[in-house]
Order: structure tokens, then C-alpha cells, then sequence
């Protein structure tokens, strides 16, 4: 299927409606750099009518320089009974100052009638003398066809009616929206299959994920013929999201031979894709298609000798076609093809016979014994390895912490300070930090004092951090496993820590995270030299 479509991303607009999403101005400028990197036709960066923030970001966002996308501003058609010179939001649209916008309007009789109270025939001049205006100023015009699917279901003529009037009055694009997200992939197809055929290759697709069917819906209206696919990056969006452009993407040019710009910059969403899911708050989960940590994630011993053997044996593409990359999970299931293959991205040159092999084996078993976990834990995985075999040089030394909690008579926020002492090539650092908890406090307490050696680590937080209590029937005192996630906004990494004590655990944990951030800027430092 050798054709070209047009991605437009929404992730500023209609990503924003997400619970929980709160992008700053700052935030905003960041996220459109890093579409325009990937390659997406439009970003939809926001209502300049809704709120002072998006207008404020449209006045900013003209300094920046866009390699391949277009900016759109986003707005409604006139409102009933009003001259459209008059409209308030449409003179926001015009003032925003992009060359794209993209208006929306009822295609559903039931939302005209009963939701706009307004006549159908009043609905449908909205709809043209808005188009009309923007054209008169020089602007490019997407029409996004508001629950059109579900107006379809109710009165097909009329929703065609919205598409011939915003045709006529010179939209480029004319957008099918399932606004409600309900709409079964049998009926898109078949509806928007109709569509086509009577308006031609102008049509574009924007789909909620209600009911869990958004890139499967995008997907079949590919094969129906549309040119212009909506959704959002990591799928963010009011209720349950929008169709996830890092799954569609992929999808359609991979599967489908779909020719589409962000074809030439595929190896990049990965790192794009958790690089939005960072700068939106929002956790990326590890099962996510083509992107996540566990995408190419491998544990069974079968499954890893077969890929070992051919990576096609267990996985529909290659990882780094999408920037992502193969893992293989030890456990205490793990053979020594699985170890091996550990080994192998440190040590390349270390024989599946060799000492080193049995060696970390045993240490692995050791330490799952005494309640370790490994498989989500890749940073101390590498550096178990390089302590095992020898090829290990700690970056600093641990001289004191101390961390205390404090519940303060003024307020009941509970707060926590840390103060730690270590010292780095003789060199002594000693500081103090407060945090939300322990954990928290000495964390900042730790990077706060190695910062002084080792600057990279400002780039460096803890996103997530889990405690589960081990053997909690114990008479002896439980043990507690602690896995913590840390980012530089690149790359994410996990490490973990077991003691009887959680502040120990946790504090074993972030040195391996440390000292593996450390090692992987080393890494990537020679590389670069040689």
C-alpha cells in the first residue's frame, strides 16, 4: 500500500484535556521541538480563544524553526447567530498567526439541535461562513467533523451534508471524529469507506480510545483510503485517550509501507515518545508496542536460545528500528545462554564455558536466594557483572548519612532531611537536602553532594520508586525489596536494593543507579572519541 498520509498530532490540545495533564509554556516549546525532530505534518499546539496561556504560547512559538511541521491553531465555528467577523475565539484564530487552523463542527443533527440548540440549516451556515472567513485570511483550513460517526448512525444525509458545505466552502482536509470513542471497527470501515469514496482522498480520521479500538480504528481507515491520520503522542487525551501515534506510526509504515515524513526519523521515537511521556508526568507502561521497556523484553529460556539463534524466531521486527532495544530478563529461571548473553553486552569476548559465566551465575542465584529480583533491574544486573568479574572501580565512598523525619507543630505536612558525607578522589562533600520522605531526602542529598564531581548527575531523578516486604510472616523481621526507576530524560534505568531495613535498601538501590549512569557516560564518551 504505497501511498502518503499526513500526520497530525494533538498531544498539545487535545493530549492536554488528559486527567492529569498540566503543560507549562516552557513544556509546550519543548514537546513541539521534539514533533518537528520526528517529523509530524501538523502540531495542533492549542485554542488560542480558551485561555491566556495558549495565546501567550502562539506569541512565543513564532521565534522557534520548524524543519517539518506545520503549527495549527485550533478553534470552533462561529457561534449561532453571531456575524463570524464578530466572533471573539475567531479573532483569536486570526491573531495566533499560523498559517493552519483547524475548526471544529457539529456533524451530528442530535448535537446541532439538542446540545448548540440551534437549526440544522443555522449549524450548516456556521460551518460555511466560518471556512469562508479563514480563507479570505489566508488560512489553511482542517475541518474536524465533530461526532460524525455517531451523526452518521443517526441521519447520514445530514452528516454529509456538514462534509459537501465545508468542501464547498474550501476546507482542505475534512476530518471523521468519534468523539465518543464508541464506534466498532466494522463500522468505521464500512462508513468511512462510503466517505471516500464520495469526497475522494481529503478525508482524515481523529479517534477516541473508549473502547480500547482507536489505532485498530485508525488502522482500518487506512486501508479505506483516508490521507490524514489525528491522535496523540503515548495516546493521551480527555477519558481514555486519543489514537497513539507511537503505535500507529510504526504500525503504518513498518506493516502497511505507508510513506509518511516521520519514515525517515523512526529510529528516533523511542527516545521521543518517553522524552513527551517525561516532560507530561505521565508513567510510560513497559508493555506499550514498539516503545516500552518490555516491548523486546525476553525471559523465558526457550524464547531467549531462539532468539539468539534468530531474533525473527520471537520478535516481529527489529528493536532499533523504532530506537528501542532487546532485554533479556534473568530470574532465577535463567540459563547460562541467558547470563551469557548479559555478559556479552559488557564483556563480548567472555566463552559460555568460561569461569565468568558460572561465576556470575552463582551470584545471581546467591542474591535471588537472599530476595533479589533481576529482571527489572538492567543497572544493577550490569554492575553485579562487572563486580563479579573484576572489571569494577566504585566513583565514590560513603564516609556517613542520616536521615530524620519531622512532623513540625506549625502544619501537618510531614517533611524530611538527609545529610550525607562521601568523598571522591580524597576529596571530601558533605551536605544536606529535604525531601517529600527518606527516600526522597537522601536521594537529593546524594546527587546534591557527587554533583560537585560529577555534574551529568544534575540531569538525573528517581521517577518511580516500589516496596514490597518479603517473608512478612517472618519471626526474625521481614526483608524489603526496593526497585526504583531513575531518567536523565534520555534513557530510563531501574536498579534494586533488599535489606531489613528499607532506608538501606532504598540507598543501595540509588548508588547502583548512580554509579550505572556514570558508567554509560563513559561509555558513550569513548565511543564518541573512537
Amino acid at each position: 500500500m504505497n501511498r502518503n498520509i499526513e500526520i497530525f498530532d494533538s498531544t498539545l490540545r487535545d493530549g492536554a484535556q488528559g486527567q492529569g495533564i498540566s503543560f507549562s509554556l516552557e513544556d509546550k516549546l519543548k514537546i513541539v521541538r521534539a514533533l518537528d525532530d520526528i517529523g509530524i505534518d501538523y502540531i495542533e499546539a492549542g485554542n488560542p480563544g480558551s485561555n491566556p496561556k495558549d495565546m501567550e504560547f502562539f506569541k512565543l512559538v513564532k521565534d522557534i524553526k520548524l524543519n517539518n511541521s506545520k503549527l495549527v491553531a485550533f478553534g470552533s465555528t462561529r457561534k449561532s447567530d453571531i456575524k463570524v467577523e464578530d466572533d471573539i475565539n475567531i479573532k483569536s484564530l486570526i491573531e495566533a498567526g499560523t498559517d493552519v487552523v483547524s475548526i471544529f463542527g457539529k456533524s451530528s443533527a442530535f448535537q446541532a439541535t439538542d446540545i448548540l440548540k440551534t437549526s440544522l440549516s443555522e449549524n450548516l451556515k456556521m460551518i460555511e461562513e466560518t471556512i469562508k472567513y479563514l480563507k479570505e485570511n489566508d488560512k489553511e483550513v482542517i475541518f474536524d467533523a465533530e461526532h460524525f460517526f455517531d451523526g452518521y448512525k443517526e441521519n447520514s444525509e445530514y452528516a454529509m451534508s456538514t462534509l459537501k458545505v465545508a468542501k464547498e466552502a474550501g476546507a482542505r482536509t475534512l476530518v471523521l471524529c468519534d468523539t465518543n470513542g464508541g464506534t466498532l471497527p466494522n463500522e468505521i470501515k464500512e462508513i468511512t469507506s462510503e466517505v471516500v469514496k464520495r469526497f475522494g482522498n481529503i478525508i482524515g480520521i481523529h479517534f477516541h480510545n473508549d473502547i480500547g479500538m482507536a489505532v485498530a480504528n485508525s488502522i482500518l481507515s487506512v486501508e479505506s483510503g483516508i490521507s490524514h491520520i489525528q491522535g496523540t503522542f503515548i495516546g493521551v487525551g480527555e477519558r481514555c485517550g486519543n489514537t497513539n501515534l507511537s503505535t500507529v506510526i510504526p504500525t503504518i509504515v513498518l506493516k502497511m509501507n505507508i510513506d509518511i515524513k516521520a519514515k525517515e526519523h523512526l529510529q528516533d521515537l523511542t527516545a521521543k515518545a518517553r522524552y513527551i511521556s517525561e516532560i507530561s508526568n505521565i508513567q510510560l507502561e513497559d508493555s506499550a508496542p514498539y516503545i516500552g521497556k518490555a516491548a523486546f523484553a525476553h525471559k523465558g529460556g526457550m524464547h531467549i536460545d531462539a532468539i539468539c539463534k534468530t531474533p525473527q524466531s520471537y520478535e516481529h521486527i527489529k528493536p532499533e528500528m523504532v530506537g528501542n532495544k532487546r532485554r533479556f530478563l534473568l530470574s532465577e529461571v535463567s540459563g547460562k545462554s541467558t547470563v551469557l548473553q548479559e555478559i556479552h553486552k559488557i564483556f563480548p569476548n567472555v566463552k559460555k564455558d568460561g569461569e565468568e559465566v558460572k561465576k556470575v551465575t552463582k551470584r545471581l542465584k546467591d542474591l535471588e536466594y537472599e530476595g533479589y529480583q533481576f529482571e527489572g533491574a538492567e543497572g544493577t544486573v550490569e554492575l553485579l557483572i562487572r563486580k563479579t568479574i573484576g572489571k569494577y572501580k566504585p566513583f565514590f565512598k560513603l564516609n556517613h548519612f542520616k536521615t530524620m523525619g519531622e512532623n513540625p507543630w506549625s502544619n501537618g505536612e510531614f517533611s524530611s532531611t538527609a545529610l550525607i558525607n562521601v568523598t571522591v578522589d580524597g576529596k571530601t562533600e558533605m551536605t544536606a537536602a529535604e525531601g517529600d520522605g527518606p527516600v526522597n531526602a537522601l536521594d537529593k542529598a546524594l546527587r546534591k553532594a557527587l554533583e560537585v564531581f560529577y555534574p551529568e548527575l544534575k540531569e538525573v531523578k528517581l521517577v518511580d520508586y516500589k516496596v514490597r516486604v518479603l517473608d512478612s510472616e517472618s519471626t526474625t523481621g521481614a526483608k524489603v525489596r526496593v526497585l526504583i526507576e531513575s531518567t536523565d530524560g534520555n534513557e530510563s534505568w531501574s536498579t534494586v536494593g533488599v535489606s531489613k531495613d528499607v532506608i538501606q535498601a532504598s540507598w543501595i538501590a540509588l548508588v547502583d543507579s548512580i554509579e550505572y549512569k556514570l558508567i554509560k557516560d563513559i561509555e558513550r564518551k569513548a565511543k564518541a572519541y573512537f
